[in-house]
């Protein structure tokens, strides 16, 4: 039985931001870090990103161990016994804790029937799959016009790969943007060589002939040698359901981060938090809200009184164009756009009741605290006032 002061299930840029905020406070404490995957923590991002772009693959590598983690890779926490403070796993290795820090994350939605012929981008393994592929000039189809599916179909056609990009909606990011952004971006992208397939739904899924074959609604097909999804995630809760924890749509924390239980900490795409700014609970998935509430997270399991009252932001580059966003980007929401050059540089704004709820920065630059303050301010604002508001 392995014994740790802290111990850490999930092995992301949460868990590697927990080790390190640990440090800051207590340099000497036991930490064991459990995670199903072979790898060692890495940086996310540059897997639809940075990596298609030139940077070297060893640059993702954060170099958890440094900070005196013990980590055991390759093994799936499968059950919390908080009366005893002791985790197991799928190997039977029994983990006993002082402090615990449930930083399981999120796994991707998957489609049904998919016949094992999808690749779920999410992690360095399926990094390395689809670079195989796409440097042996393979054909792609990309199902899902969101954040992963819009990133990864740029990516893999930046690189000279022949990609198709299927999804339901009519635009690109349709769900985060106004429709008129979403559709001109659409057609960005078939301007780039993308064959965009938009307002169609995958109906089934087969092989033929080396290929697999979507059938779309519709009666069309689109035929590739490789397929990616990128249909959005649910979090990992399953841990926290075990142990009795409140989950509610992620697993419950107050502002010190910790859960219904003293003891058990959550952090990262699992956890619903409570955000001043936006006087509301809210559970993200990105790259900020990973490191920053991770390191605030092993502070607190150390000791540090904290509270975590941040508002993340996060960002994609897609092609020659690029955002960073904070608070709430909902396209169903009133929309106020004040361009520089439309649909190339601009603030987007997004309304409800009066009160700023999130900011669209599109291809502008360095005014995320900008954007922070705005929306922690209680207006009432109309769209009209926000014009020049925030620099662009």
């Amino acid at each position: 039985m392995d014994s740790y002061r802290y111990l850490i299930i999930g092995g992301g840029m949460t868990a590697d931001s927990a080790v390190k905020g640990i440090r800051k406070i207590d340099p000497e404490g036991s930490i064991g870090l459990i995670s199903q995957e072979d790898d060692p923590p890495y940086n996310r991002p540059p897997l639809s990103k940075g990596l298609w772009k030139g940077k070297p693959f060893e640059t993702i590598w954060r170099g958890t161990a440094e900070g005196g983690a013990t980590l055991h890779l390759g093994r799936r926490a499968t059950g919390i016994d908080p009366r005893l403070k002791q985790a197991e796993d799928n190997q039977g290795g029994v983990y006993k804790y002082e402090k615990l820090l449930l930083a399981t994350g999120a796994k991707p939605r998957r489609l049904e029937n998919d016949g094992g012929r999808i690749i779920y981008y999410r992690t360095a393994a399926d990094y390395r799959t689809v670079r195989s592929l796409a440097d042996q000039g393979k054909r792609f189809a990309v199902i899902g016009g969101g954040y992963i599916g819009s990133e990864i179909a740029a990516a893999l056609a930046m690189n000279g790969v022949q990609v198709s990009l299927v999804f339901p909606e009519r635009g690109i990011g349709a769900r985060l943007f106004p429709a008129d952004l979403a559709e001109s971006l659409r057609d960005y992208y078939r301007e780039k060589g993308v064959d965009v397939r938009s307002g169609v739904l995958v109906v089934g899924i087969s092989a033929e002939e080396g290929q697999t074959v979507l059938r779309l609604d519709g009666g069309d097909e689109t035929r590739a040698e490789a397929v990616i999804a990128g249909l959005g995630v649910t979090p990992n809760t399953q841990l926290a359901v075990g142990a009795r924890l409140e989950v509610d749509e992620g697993v419950v924390v107050d502002d010190s981060l910790r859960t219904s239980d003293p003891d058990i900490y959550a952090a990262g795409d699992v956890a619903n938090f409570y955000n001043p700014s936006l006087d509301t609970r809210i559970r993200v998935e990105h790259e900020d809200n990973a490191n920053t509430m991770g390191e605030m997270a092993g502070r607190s399991m150390a000791g540090e009184s904290i509270r975590y009252d941040h508002l993340p932001y996060f960002y994609s580059d897609l092609f020659d164009l690029g955002y960073e966003a904070v608070g709430v980007l909902d396209s169903s929401l009133e929309t106020q756009a004040d361009w520089t050059e439309p649909y190339r540089k601009g603030v987007i704004y997004y309304l409800d009741d009066g009160r700023v709820r999130g900011v669209l920065l599109w291809n502008v630059w360095d005014q995320v605290p900008a954007a922070r303050a705005l929306i922690a301010e209680p207006g009432p604002f109309k769209a009209g006032d926000l014009y020049g508001r925030i620099p662009r």
